[in-house]
């Protein structure tokens, strides 16, 4: 959202964001105590930001007209919508490629792939490549948790390591995802691609998953070799995942790219068996439900912001900000510090992406950080959180498949992609190695469009 000059600094404005934040933190915390294992995730954060938002109206100055007003043109500004649109559609291609076999075809094909005496790395690999295909850590913790703790069990490995690979697995692909909430939270916050954001943080990523393979080689060995297996998997139902993955990174329209892979996969079900065409719709219509939550959130959020922000409180948090920030090398420690402490209150990534991107953008025009950099620091910081949090719905559903074997605290030490990926991402902050596609294709920072080679 750009600043309007008349706006005044007024730090009061904030309170009704902060609200949503304790609210959604201490309702949270309180369930965790009280022995809910997923406390953070049976309350609602849609509620919380309705909470924030009647604050807002009650405590920021105005006609209540005009404060509606600004209210419901935040709820549509156009990256908020087209953000709303992208999750819905990545819902559905997630569904039907989940229910005509999908999922497992890749987690058997990999399976059957991976040397025995691999395993270890072989579930990192293959909860990466879920995770990228998939758009969902938690999906692939799920999807591969029985699996992996199986192996672990078999082959004499330490269970901690095994949770803590899946993790770290699940983690690279949802960072890089073209299809991840997480991806599409930070790109349309930040007025970029998906593809660019993509190329972006591969850079940082790919350092961080080899000194994890490594890593998982020398320390991940098993005391006792799994005999070779042959899963049952279809080449077909990997395609949509394939495709999709590919014609993002090309940069073909992401909208197309969704629409695409769902009707791609709905004709692999279609023709497979897996479901007739009535089946089908029902299907597509259950993945737009399924995104209900994070669309409903994104758009409030959207409206809270604007809200704020015409109160004066963005305009109040950027001149404190400014007093700290330096330049651009700060100004990227800001914004991934801001989402890291967004993470750890909210225990949901996507959702620190969504109240920490607004700011960020600001940020980055002040201080002509390339929103390509921005987007990417977001969802990297926000992986990085994520995936270390012991109350982190990724964490906590591993762990599950355990029986009480591991806790979230013994498997946290163990964490060598979160640690190797805050290493390189913190890294790129003062050695910019992972510039080069940005040097390549420079922004206009004016415009926010890509400058005309010709002039």
């Amino acid at each position: 959202m750009k600043k309007d000059s008349n706006i005044k600094p007024n730090g009061l404005a904030l309170i009704p964001f902060l609200i949503f934040i304790v609210t959604y933190l201490g309702v949270g915390l309180s369930l965790t105590l009280s022995g809910e294992e997923m406390g953070f995730y049976q309350f609602k954060a849609p509620i919380a930001v309705v909470i924030g938002i009647i604050f807002a109206f009650i405590l920021i100055k105005g006609k209540m007209d005009d404060k509606f007003d600004i209210f419901v043109r935040g709820c549509g500004e156009e990256n908020i919508i087209i953000m709303c649109i992208i999750y819905i559609l990545a819902g559905a291609f997630s569904t039907v490629t989940a229910s005509m076999g999908g999922v497992e075809s890749t987690v058997n094909l990999g399976l059957t792939i991976i040397p025995p005496q691999l395993i270890t790395v072989g579930i990192f690999v293959i909860a990466s490549f879920l995770a990228l295909a998939t758009g969902t850590s938690v999906g692939t913790v799920v999807a591969l948790g029985p699996i992996a703790v199986g192996f672990a069990e078999k082959a004499g490995l330490a269970m901690p390591l095994i949770i803590a690979t899946l993790i770290g697995g699940s983690m690279f692909g949802d960072n890089l995802s073209i299809i991840s909430d997480t991806t599409i939270a930070a790109t349309r916050t930040q007025g970029v691609e998906q593809s660019d954001k993509f190329k972006t943080n591969i850079m940082m990523a790919i350092p961080a998953f080899i000194v994890t393979v490594v890593l998982l080689v020398i320390f991940g060995k098993p005391e006792v070799v799994p005999e070779a297996q042959v899963y049952e998997y279809s080449i077909m139902k990997v395609v949509p995942y394939l495709f999709v993955l590919i014609t993002a990174i090309m940069g073909v329209n992401v909208f197309v790219v969704l629409t695409m892979g769902t009707l791609l996969a709905g004709a692999i079900g279609l023709v497979g068996g897996s479901f007739n065409p009535m089946e089908f719709s029902n299907l597509v219509y259950d993945g737009f439900n399924g995104m209900f939550e994070i669309f409903l959130l994104s758009l409030l959020t959207g409206g809270l912001a604007a809200l704020v922000t015409y109160g004066g409180g963005l305009e109040w948090l950027m001149n404190k900000i400014k007093g700290l920030i330096k330049g651009a090398k700060s100004a990227q420690i800001g914004i991934a510090v801001m989402t890291l402490l967004a993470d750890f209150a909210t225990a949901n990534n996507t959702v620190a992406i969504i109240i920490a991107g607004p700011i960020a953008r600001n940020i980055s025009e002040e201080y002509q950080v390339d929103p390509r950099r921005t987007a990417s620091l977001l969802d990297s910081f926000g992986s990085i959180a994520q995936g270390f949090i012991p109350y982190g719905a990724q964490l906590l559903m591993a762990v599950q498949f355990t029986n009480g074997a591991v806790t979230p605290f013994q498997v946290i030490p163990l964490l060598w992609y979160q640690f190797a990926l805050a290493f390189f991402a913190i890294l790129s902050i003062f050695v910019p190695f992972a510039n080069g596609y940005i040097n390549k294709n420079p922004w206009d920072f004016e415009k926010w469009t890509v400058k005309d080679k010709a002039k």
